[in-house]
């Protein structure tokens, strides 16, 4: 392990997050103009066997996998290859039914489609047929009028996105992850893990469902006035009942394809094989960090690209997680979602507490994976504390 004496800091929230059984395994890395002055790990990535969470430890990281999606669209803009501002049915017709022919490939990656859930259950065959499930939206029609709302595309992103990418290329988005940012970069960042990175990838264990009442929900903050707590507790009180109604949106948003139909959930290797773009990435907290360090530096993307696209597209009320949440072409931007103590940082949550994080202004790029869940649908306090504790520290 290594921890710069400048973010001492950082070391000793790490270290009492296990202190006070916050944590089981986690690991947590920085990257700051480019030198790793943080990398740690600690813990266990298996609760049951006691094996011991190690350097090279990867974990199921949900929903950072979307950013890296997001990258791997972007890269075939910048080739020529795909006009994000062009229709989706111009290279992919089938879904133009059902009135989505308007609809735009960067409103997949804002959200804006109104196709949050996919409507018909997908039979555990198909968790591996992106272009089966892709299908299936491809037939259904927008929940809001495209362009007029957001609404957290937990999984559906990834399908739509996928197919774009793979209608242009003939590719899959993970082999093009292997192919131009994993490869080449020496990336431990997998989407579709083979058996060897499953062998030692930490086994998650389970949160509860996300509540108002817990502190991990996103964006659970202190506030500073009575008026802005009220406003949070309505909200979040509004967002436990949905967790509550396997009807609600935000149920049918995050969990179909439903995980919990295989035994061990995202444990089972047939989710860490299946390498759905918008939550399959198994990646270690270097790598992930590693991810940001080279998008800032601009070996992924041209600058000019990165900054178009970390631009906030939309903000405001998300029409599936009912807190606010904002968005640029696939990244994150600070929000009630993406709770970060830096107003230029972009990036990725994932389900559960997982954060990926660049700030091109800082020099700084952030990786935090762990296998303890948290009581949230995006980003938790110990991501929180950690990033607090860098940003302290310069």
């Amino acid at each position: 392990m290594h921890c710069d004496p400048r973010f001492s800091r950082v070391r000793e929230v790490f270290e009492r997050h296990f202190a006070d059984g916050e944590e089981l395994g986690a690991a947590f890395a920085v990257y700051l103009d480019g030198e790793l002055v943080v990398d740690l790990w600690g813990g266990v990535a298996d609760r049951h066997t006691g094996r011991a969470w190690g350097e090279d430890t990867p974990a199921y990281a949900y929903s950072c996998t979307k950013a890296v999606t997001a990258t791997v669209l972007l890269q075939l803009a910048e080739r020529g290859l795909v006009d994000v501002s062009a229709p989706v049915a111009e290279v992919w017709p089938e879904f133009a039914a059902q009135g989505k022919e308007a609809i735009t490939i960067g409103q997949l990656l804002t959200h804006e489609a109104g196709l949050p859930a996919l409507e018909e259950p997908v039979p555990v065959r198909e968790f591996g047929d992106h272009p089966a499930i892709a299908a299936r939206l491809a037939r259904q029609r927008p929940l809001w009028e495209p362009g007029t709302a957001h609404g957290y595309h937990a999984l559906t992103y990834g399908f739509l996105v996928g197919e774009v990418v793979r209608r242009v290329t003939g590719k899959s988005v993970g082999e093009l992850v292997a192919a131009e940012i994993a490869g080449p970069l020496g990336l431990d960042l997998c989407l579709g893990a083979p058996d060897a990175v499953i062998a030692r990838a930490a086994r998650l264990s389970s949160g509860e469902r996300p509540s108002a009442a817990r502190a991990d929900a996103p964006g659970a903050a202190p506030g500073d006035g009575r008026a802005d707590a009220d406003v949070r507790g309505d909200v979040f009180t509004r967002m436990a009942r949905a967790a509550q109604d396997p009807e609600s949106l935000m149920n049918r948003a995050l969990g179909n394809p439903r995980i919990q139909a295989l035994e061990g959930g995202a444990n089972n290797p047939a989710i860490l094989r299946a390498g759905w773009p918008a939550a399959g990435l198994v990646t270690t907290a270097r790598s992930l960090a590693g991810f940001y360090r080279s998008l800032i530096a601009g070996d992924l993307l041209r600058p000019e690209t990165l900054r178009d696209a970390v631009r906030p597209r939309v903000n405001g009320p998300d029409r599936v997680l009912y807190v606010d949440s904002s968005f640029g072409l696939g990244y994150m931007r600070p929000s009630m979602t993406f709770f970060v103590p830096s107003a230029t940082a972009f990036g990725h949550t994932g389900f559960g507490g997982f954060l990926g994080m660049g700030d091109e202004e800082r020099g700084l790029a952030v990786g935090y994976v762990m296998n303890r869940m948290a009581n949230a649908v995006s980003g938790s306090l110990r991501a929180f504390r950690l990033t607090e504790a860098v940003y302290r520290a310069l």
